[in-house]
């Protein structure tokens, strides 16, 4: 009897301390549990409760590895189900503890490994122990042909973010691709040295140049100006996209990781020995390959073109646009003026492959001397005469009448008319012929000042009407101007309501200038005096000398 009470009270012991060992096992914690028993969709998981848990070998990763006796983590789900069994997750024990040992042991920044294993909206799923976002803008798909292609791939990552509140991971193949490729190109870039010939691919065509692929993700630009010694519009006349090419490396920068490349550095430059190719004053025979509105290029050879400026056309003729005499593939002929190889530019000329028509000008046309000549050119300052072929003068507005006033030199001038002229002045190196028409005549200034003295009245006509006042008419290609302070306006009032052109008008001579050829003229008090015999000028019939 007492032996029975004695193991009562063992096993009382026995079950309050067994109690008491699996009160301790919580909800959500993570236990070691051991594998009891193996079927062909559940593992059967003994973790020293009152009652085994199993979990889906679905949930479980390299399951078939698995056997009875071996030791896994799993998460404590609840302590009991509907049958009296405890619910486990091998699976989020694994993200618990994936994610303690990421918080305790990863920072932002650090690179990690993982499988994509799902694609989402916006991304991907990657499995790092736990479940990680791969934004598809971050993923570099296009590393394997398309997103379709990523799912199941095992890479590395870097860690963009981890937000701990949410227990949220966002990952990167971006960066991890991106230093990888500048590894590479700075490896290349390591080998690479000026004049390299590398071949490459074509990718790309601007207006400017184009890309070149010349592996190892370097990509350097070959320029237009690099394409060809000779001139092109685009490079699309040189190169296409897609096409294989060998390129000499002309400069690179380990830094920015920038190439540029060269074409025609691969031939000899024709700019070199130019000088001694085409020396100054030689002649030369060449195609028109573009036109200007300044003046054509010619091309000698192929890459080296020389400008013929409009300037250098013609001794005579000017021409408003170089497409009034040449088109594009026209022939010429011309003389080299200068050549530049730095800058690799000639200058050509057409006209001198005739006489200088300017040359001894000086001898040839005195000053003093009289000539007649064909007007060319009318303008508002004056008329072009031609003296001889290539050669004109000028004669400037103010030197076609001593007395006239000349609005627009064509009032009295028409081209193509003959005039005869005086020759003023003669600059053979600026090429440029001063003429003359009221030279040809006496200056009648010292007989105006002397008939037209100070305070004389006399009457003359209204011929132009100003905002500062009138021109009037004293005789024939005389006149005289009346300021419009010298008027008896009344306040407000206007010239206008005063006098019409054509009106005749009484004057009074206050200054005249033989130098400036000016006659000052006032009308103010004049209609209350009427002036004598005395005062009034004899007006000399036209065809009498002064």
């Amino acid at each position: 009897m007492e032996t029975e009470k004695k193991k009562d009270k063992i096993n009382e012991e026995l079950a309050r301390m067994y109690e008491e060992s699996i009160s301790e096992i919580k909800e959500g914690q993570i236990l070691k549990g051991k594998i009891v028993q193996i079927s062909e969709k559940e593992v059967l998981i003994d973790i020293g409760y009152k009652s085994e848990g199993s979990i889906f070998k679905s949930e479980m990763s390299e399951a078939e590895k698995l056997k009875v006796g071996d030791e896994i983590d799993v998460l404590l789900e609840a302590k009991e189900n509907d049958m009296g069994m405890v619910v486990l997750s091998h699976e989020k024990a694994k993200r618990v503890k994936s994610w303690q040992n990421i918080v305790e042991n990863q920072k932002e920044g650090d690179v990690i490994e993982g499988k994509i294993f799902r694609k989402v909206r916006g991304g991907f799923m990657v499995d790092i122990g736990m479940q990680a976002f791969l934004p598809a803008s971050l993923s570099m798909m296009q590393e394997f042909g398309g997103a379709d292609n990523l799912v199941g791939k095992r890479l590395e990552f870097k860690i963009v973010k981890i937000n701990i509140p949410r227990k949220n991971i966002v990952l990167s193949r971006k960066e991890i691709v991106e230093e990888r490729r500048r590894g590479e190109k700075r490896a290349i870039l390591e080998r690479l040295n000026k004049g390299d010939l590398v071949k490459g691919v074509v990718r790309n065509i601007t207006d400017f140049g184009a890309f070149i692929d010349i592996g190892g993700g370097i990509t350097g630009l070959l320029h237009i100006t690099d394409m060809s010694w000779g001139r092109i519009s685009n490079p699309g006349e040189v190169v296409s996209i897609g096409d294989e090419v060998e390129v000499k490396v002309l400069d690179f920068d380990k830094t920015s990781m920038k190439v540029s490349l060269g074409l025609k550095q691969q031939t000899p430059n024709p700019w070199e020995n130019i000088a001694g190719k085409y020396p100054e004053g030689s002649v030369i025979t060449g195609k028109v390959v573009n036109i200007m509105p300044y003046g054509i290029f010619v091309e000698l050879e192929k890459g080296v073109e020389g400008l013929v400026h409009i300037s250098e056309f013609s001794w005579s003729k000017e021409y408003s646009h170089p497409a009034e005499k040449f088109q594009v593939g026209d022939s010429v002929k011309a003389v080299v003026l200068r050549t530049d190889a730095k800058n690799q530019k000639l200058s050509l000329g057409i006209k001198q492959m005739e006489k200088d028509p300017w040359g001894k000008v000086e001898q040839r046309y005195k000053v003093g001397g009289r000539i007649k000549g064909r007007i060319n050119v009318v303008t508002d300052y004056g008329a072009f005469v031609e003296l001889e072929k290539g050669v004109e003068g000028l004669v400037h507005v103010s030197d076609l009448s001593w007395t006239k006033r000349v609005t627009h030199p064509k009032d009295i001038l028409k081209k193509g008319t003959e005039i005869e002229t005086i020759i003023l002045n003669v600059d053979e190196q600026n090429r440029r012929i001063a003429l003359g028409v009221k030279q040809l005549t006496q200056d009648p200034w010292d007989e105006i000042i002397k008939k037209y003295e100070p305070d004389t009245v006399c009457e003359g006509k209204v011929t132009n009407i100003t905002n500062f006042g009138i021109f009037v008419e004293l005789e024939s290609d005389l006149e005289g101007l009346l300021h419009i302070s010298e008027i008896d306006l009344a306040p407000g009032g206007r010239i206008e309501d005063l006098y019409k052109i054509g009106d005749a008008i009484k004057v009074k001579i206050i200054h005249i200038d033989g130098v400036q050829k000016k006659i000052a003229l006032s009308a103010k008090g004049l209609e209350e005096e009427a002036p004598g015999e005395k005062d009034r000028p004899v007006i000399e019939e036209e065809g009498e000398s002064h």
